[in-house]
């Protein structure tokens, strides 16, 4: 008997229809084939189907089995072909009912005994069958959660296999899951570091909220201890929540990657990254025999955080370049292109010397000058070039340190800075509406000359210290982006030379 069952493909973000075709012949020598373009992790599904047919009280067919996955040109990878398999084997051997409402999908991993375990790519699945009319999903309880804020689609949350055969028999139904409305995050949420916390460091509080305003990327440098990874970690608690369509977006990504926790609905805090030094580029781009999305893909509207920014591989480095400019990865193989969405808000922190305490007031640096140059030189100019704010961290006074006294002055909280990010970010949504663009540093050269208004006054200042520092028309643009964030948060409509200066400040060189 032959059967079709419904299932899908991932190929990066993109969903493919897959068809599980299983035919159980009368004649021919007893076997079990998986044919399609298949994995490794595919064909072994052969003995987790058969083992947990069997320990779930059904009966394996002693005849011969042929599996199709087709379109066959397209690779099949993971173990979530296990249930559909599982469903048409047991449909071809007469020991099951095919499903006859509707679309229905089939998609899970199967462990020996019967049961569904958790699965990546999920709410992929259910994005997909959302343009369906009336279709059905079946997939593991674990991961239905992610499926089910997916509307007008049935989610079936299935713990094993022999439930769900009682289900589409009849005999003990599956409650589907109700669709999922998720909150957003609240304001009361604790954070790793306050802004309150940190002694002084004044102007970096001040780069760090022009930063989260404008999705800027910005570059700490200072001697080591002086709060640059405090300042760095206290940056997602002044971030804004992510909208329902970032959220989807951003879930995405960590469903195919299989970094969801089982019964986690939808992501809606900003990604915060933060690879070790020795992260391979494959690690921090994206890559592997099936490529899977890299650090900067998992930062995607959120934050990536290289701490020691000049220890990290040059290649690594220089990889990150095309996903800074243009918000995104592509990954070319032989067997294909895979397309990641990479817009992400760079945080960096570097010392200015090897030694780290060249310039410090009270610490002799022990670093020769061919040292300093080599190490400065593992930062390339085009990679400066696409940081738009930078600011030195300098040593913190003890007074500032010392529990009463100075240390009383009055400092700006994250619940303060995350207020004014908020009012910046509301002006950036109506200013972008419809335009798919989310921040001012998204921004291409169209959109800056369209929505970014300087006064004459302003535009004329500009102009004179991008002759004198000799700008790259990149860091030209870039300065105009960060003004506009900066007008943005004192609600002003045109930027005035003022907020032009206060960019200009933050363009140092390290």
């Amino acid at each position: 008997m032959f059967i079709k069952i419904n299932s899908i493909a991932t190929i990066g973000l993109e969903t493919i229809p897959v068809d599980v075709e299983v035919d159980v012949a009368e004649k021919g020598f007893p076997g079990f084939t998986i044919v399609g373009l298949a994995s490794k992790a595919v064909e072994e599904a052969r003995e987790r189907v058969k083992t947990s047919m069997v320990n779930s009280g059904f009966d394996f067919p002693s005849k011969k089995i042929t599996v199709n996955l087709a379109p066959a040109d397209i690779p099949k990878d993971g173990a979530a072909y296990d249930l559909p398999i599982a469903i048409g084997v047991l449909v071809a051997s007469g020991q099951l009912e095919a499903p006859k409402k509707g679309t229905v999908y089939f998609f899970g991993e199967l462990s020996l005994d019967g049961q569904l375990r958790p699965t990546r790519g999920i709410l992929l699945l259910a994005l997909f069958a959302k343009k369906k009319k009336h279709a059905s999903i079946y997939v593991p309880k674990p991961s239905a959660p992610e499926a089910s804020v997916v509307s007008d689609i049935s989610v079936y949350p299935v713990e094993t296999l022999k439930t769900l055969v009682l289900h589409l028999n009849g005999t003990t139904a599956i409650r589907k899951l109700a669709h999922r409305i998720v909150e957003p995050e609240s304001d009361d949420t604790m954070w790793e570091s306050d802004l309150k916390d940190i002694a002084g460091q004044e102007q970096a509080k001040r780069a760090l909220v022009i930063a989260a305003s404008g999705g800027h990327n910005l570059l700490m440098w200072g001697p080591p201890g002086t709060g640059k990874t405090m300042l760095a970690r206290a940056l997602p608690g002044i971030l804004p929540p992510l909208t329902p369509a970032e959220a989807l977006e951003v879930t995405r990504i960590y469903s195919v990657s299989g970094l969801l926790s089982p019964g986690t609905a939808l992501l809606t805090k900003r990604p915060f990254r933060s690879p070790h030094h020795g992260v391979s580029a494959a690690g921090m781009i994206g890559g592997g025999s099936s490529p899977q999305p890299g650090e900067v893909s998992l930062a995607h509207l959120g934050v990536l955080f290289l701490d020691e920014m000049p220890e990290f591989p040059r290649s690594v480095l220089e990889g990150i370049r095309q996903p800074m400019e243009d918000g995104a990865v592509d990954i070319v193989r032989v067997s294909g292109h895979v397309h990641y969405p990479a817009s992400f808000t760079l945080i960096a922190a570097i010392n200015p010397c090897p030694c780290g305490y060249l310039g410090h007031p009270r610490r002799a640096c022990t670093c020769s000058p061919k040292q300093i140059a080599k190490y400065r030189h593992r930062l390339s100019g085009p990679i400066l070039d696409r940081i738009d704010l930078t600011v030195m961290v300098a040593p913190v006074e003890v007074e500032k340190l010392a529990m009463t006294g100075v240390s009383q002055i009055p400092t700006i909280t994250t619940s303060e800075a995350r207020i004014m990010v908020l009012k910046a970010r509301s002006i950036q949504t109506k200013r972008f509406l419809g335009t798919g663009l989310y921040t001012n540093s998204q921004m291409k050269n169209r959109e800056v000359k369209q929505m970014c208004h300087l006064t004459p006054e302003a535009e004329s200042f500009l102009k004179v210290a991008a002759e004198k520092f000799d700008f790259s028309a990149r860091s030209y643009m870039r300065i105009i982006k960060v003004s506009r964030t900066i007008a943005d948060l004192v609600g002003e409509t045109h930027i005035l030379p003022t907020h032009v200066a206060e960019a200009l400040q933050y363009k140092q060189f390290v």
